[in-house]
C-alpha cells in the first residue's frame, strides 16, 4: 500500500495538470538529466512545473488549442519532458515519436513517422534545429502539418497575454502513446488523465515508493510508455527523484547504467530483458568490484519476452556487487493499459512455474510437472506477478468465456488504468477495448492468482495441431554460436499437411551454411520440432520496432512476398536484393544471406501476403516502471 507520504498531494489530484500545480511549491528534489558528455543538470519539481506551465502558455499563444495534437521528435530528454508537460498543462495532446536512429534507414523511418503523424492528425511537429533539415520530408508529406524548431520557438519572448486554457477533465486525453508495432502498424492509444493517475497510483503502491527513501535511474526512451509513465509521470506524483541516463549512452556503453545506479544510490531501476543481458555481458569482474548495488530494492524487467536464464545470470553476476536476492522483479504491462498490469513481489527470489510439455502443447493446460519427469518433458515460465491494486486479470477462451486456473487463454485486463481506445480507429477499439475489459492479444494462464504470459496469440506456431511459442524456438536458436541474440524470428508458412516453421536470423559470425545446419539440429534435438527453412541475414536486416524489438509479422510478410527466396531443396548462398524500397540507388549492395531449406521440401515455395492485423505490440510485455 501507499505510505502516508506518498498519499499526500499528488495522489489526490484528478488531472495531471493539478499534479504540476501542486509541485510548484517544492524544490527539495527533482530530476537529474545526465548529458551526452557526462555533465549533470538538476531541475527541481518547482522549476519543472514552472517551465512546463510557461511552455504551455507559449503553445496556446501560437494558436494550438485543447485537444489538438502536437508531435514531438525531441531526442534530448530534458527538452522532451518539459515540452511534453507543457502541452499537458494546457490540454494540448502531445504525441511523442522516436527520433531517427541512423542515416542508413532514414527512408524507412520517414515512412513510419509519416504514418504516425497522419494517424495522430498532428497539427504541429516540434523538433530540434539539428533535425530540421533531416525531417523536412515528413512535413512536406503530411498535409496541413506545421513544423516548429524548438530552440527558436521557446527562445522568443512571450509578448502579450496567452489565451486562458480550457478546463481539463479526468476523462480528457492526456497524450497519444503509439504502440511499437511488432504485429501490426502502430496505433495511437488514447491515454487519459484518469487512466494515467490510476496506473501511476498502482505503480507507486506495487513498488512501495516512499518519498525521501527512493530514487530512480532510467536509460529507457521517453517516447515509450515504460520510460514515460514509469519514470517521468509516476515519480512526479510521489516526488521521487530520478536520474536520466541518455538511451544512446547506455546503448554504446551498457555498464554506465549500473555505474549510474551505484553513484546516485538509486533504489529503483527497470530494463527490458535485453538490457539485463547487455549489462552482464559488458560488466567485467574488475568493473564489478567498483560497483555498490546494495542500494537497489527493485530491478524491474519487462517490455519484451523474459528469458529465465537472463534473470538468473543477472542476479548471479551482480550479487558480487551487492545486489540483493529477490531484487529482480518480472512484471507485465502494455500501452493500452497505460503501462502496468502486474508485478511480481519485491524481495522474493525467482521461482519458475515448471509444467508438463505434452498437455501444454496439445491441450492448452498448464499442469505442474513432477520432479521425476525428464527435463525434456517440461516447460518453464517466468511469473509476471499479481494484478496491480484495484484491477483484475481474467483468462478467457476465444468466445470470451472465463477459464479456470491453469487453462491457457487470452489475457484480459480490467480496471481504471485501461486507456480510452485507439485514436481514429473505431473498429480496432471495438475489438480490443470490450465491455468485459482490455483483450491484450497475449496468451497466458493464472496459477494461485499469479499471471504467467506464454506467447502472443497471433504469433503462435501451430504445427500438427500443437501450439508452440515462437520465443521458445527463437531462444533455442539463439543458443547456437554465431547468431545475434535477440535477432531471431520464428514463424510458420503454409505447408502441404500442416504449417511449417521458418527461422530468419541475423548472423554474427561463422560460416552461414554451417550455422544454419547447427540451428536446425539444435531445435530438433531440444524441442523435437522440424524446421522447414532457415535464412541468415547480415546484421541490421531484420525489421525492428522503434524500441529495437523484432517485427515477427513484418518479417513473415517479407518472407512470403519473396524477399529472401531460394529454390527449395538446395543449399546455397544468395544475395538479398541490392536495392529495396528503402534504399537509394547509390547504396552499396547488401551483404550475403544464407538460406537452408529442409531437405524433405519439394515443389515450389508458397508465396502470398500475410498481414499482421492485431493492434498490440509486445510479446511478453512487462510492466515497465
Amino acid at each position: 500500500m501507499f505510505s502516508k507520504e506518498a498519499l499526500s498531494e499528488g495522489a489526490t489530484a484528478s488531472t495531471f495538470t493539478q499534479v504540476l500545480a501542486e509541485n510548484l511549491g517544492h524544490s527539495d528534489s527533482g530530476y537529474t538529466f545526465i548529458q551526452e558528455d557526462g555533465r549533470e543538470h538538476f531541475v527541481s519539481w518547482s522549476e519543472l512545473s514552472r517551465e512546463a506551465l510557461l511552455r504551455g502558455r507559449r503553445l496556446l499563444r501560437s494558436g494550438l488549442r485543447k485537444g489538438e495534437r502536437i508531435a514531438l521528435i525531441v531526442p534530448e530528454e530534458q527538452e522532451l519532458v518539459l515540452t511534453f508537460l507543457g502541452a499537458v498543462s494546457v490540454g494540448v495532446v502531445p504525441v511523442p515519436l522516436y527520433p531517427p536512429m541512423s542515416f542508413g534507414k532514414l527512408e524507412a523511418y520517414c515512412e513510419d513517422a509519416v504514418g504516425i503523424l497522419r494517424a495522430a492528425g498532428a497539427r504541429v511537429l516540434l523538433m530540434p534545429r539539428s533535425l530540421a533539415d533531416l525531417l523536412d520530408p515528413l512535413v512536406r508529406a503530411v498535409e496541413g502539418l506545421q513544423s516548429v524548431v524548438a530552440e527558436e520557438f521557446f527562445a522568443e519572448p512571450l509578448v502579450g497575454s496567452a489565451p486562458q486554457p480550457e478546463a481539463i477533465l479526468p476523462q480528457d486525453v492526456m497524450f497519444l502513446q503509439f504502440t511499437s508495432g511488432t504485429t501490426a502498424a502502430p496505433k495511437g492509444v488514447r491515454v487519459t488523465h484518469a487512466s494515467v493517475l490510476a496506473n501511476c497510483a498502482a505503480i507507486i503502491s506495487a513498488l512501495r515508493l516512499e518519498r525521501g527513501r527512493d530514487r530512480g535511474v532510467s536509460w529507457l526512451p521517453m517516447y515509450h510508455d515504460m520510460g514515460l509513465v514509469g519514470f517521468v509521470l509516476a515519480p512526479l506524483i510521489v516526488r521521487c527523484p530520478v536520474s536520466f541516463l541518455p538511451t544512446l549512452r547506455f546503448a554504446l556503453s551498457p555498464r554506465l547504467w549500473l555505474e549510474t545506479v551505484s553513484r546516485h544510490r538509486a533504489t529503483v531501476t527497470f530494463a527490458p530483458n535485453f538490457g539485463l543481458a547487455l549489462a552482464v555481458k559488458h560488466t567485467s569482474a574488475e568493473e564489478l568490484e567498483r560497483l555498490d548495488l546494495s542500494c537497489l530494492r527493485v530491478v524491474g524487467c519487462g517490455a519484451e519476452p523474459i528469458h529465465p536464464e537472463t534473470l538468473r545470470s543477472f542476479a548471479a553476476h551482480f550479487a558480487a556487487a551487492g545486489l540483493r536476492p529477490g531484487a529482480v522483479v518480472p512484471c507485465y504491462g502494455m500501452a493500452e493499459a497505460t503501462l502496468a498490469i502486474s508485478f511480481s513481489e519485491i524481495g522474493v527470489p525467482l521461482a519458475l512455474d515448471v509444467i508438463q510439455k505434452e498437455p501444454y502443447h496439445a491441450s492448452g493446460l498448464a499442469r505442474t510437472a513432477s520432479q521425476t519427469e525428464a527435463p525434456g518433458a517440461q516447460v518453464a515460465f517466468v511469473p509476471c506477478g499479481r494484478p496491480i491494486a484495484g484491477h483484475r486479470i481474467l483468462i478467457v477462451d476465444d468466445a470470451g468465456n472465463p477459464l479456470p486456473e491453469r487453462h491457457i487463454g487470452e489475457v484480459v485486463f480490467q480496471g481504471p488504468s485501461v486507456a480510452a481506445g485507439y485514436h481514429g480507429d473505431a473498429e480496432a477499439t471495438r475489438r480490443s477495448f470490450t465491455a468485459h475489459g482490455l483483450r491484450t492479444g497475449d496468451c497466458g494462464y493464472l496459477a494461485e492468482g499469479i499471471l504467467y504470459v506464454t506467447s502472443r496469440k497471433k504469433d503462435l506456431l501451430i504445427i500438427n495441431g500443437r501450439n508452440h511459442d515462437p520465443q521458445t524456438v527463437e531462444w533455442a536458436a539463439a543458443e547456437v554460436p554465431g547468431l545475434r541474440k535477440g535477432n531471431v524470428v520464428a514463424f510458420t508458412r503454409p505447408g502441404r499437411a500442416t504449417e511449417e516453421v521458418v527461422i530468419v536470423a541475423e548472423l554474427r559470425r561463422g560460416d552461414a551454411a554451417t550455422v544454419a545446419r547447427q540451428v536446425r539440429g539444435h531445435i530438433q534435438a531440444k524441442l523435437s520440432l522440424p524446421v522447414a527453412e532457415i535464412i541468415l541475414l547480415p546484421p541490421g536486416e531484420l525489421p525492428k520496432t522503434s524500441s529495437g524489438k523484432v517485427k515477427r509479422s513484418k518479417t513473415r510478410q517479407q518472407y512470403l512476398e519473396g524477399l529472401w527466396s531460394a529454390p527449395p531443396g538446395q543449399l546455397h548462398t544468395i544475395h538479398t536484393p541490392t536495392r529495396s524500397s528503402h534504399e537509394h540507388p547509390s547504396d552499396p549492395p547488401r551483404a550475403r544471406a544464407a538460406v537452408l531449406p529442409d531437405p524433405r521440401e519439394v515443389g515450389p515455395q508458397r508465396h502470398g501476403v500475410s498481414r499482421g492485423d492485431h493492434e498490440h505490440h509486445h510479446g511478453e510485455r512487462a510492466a515497465r516502471g
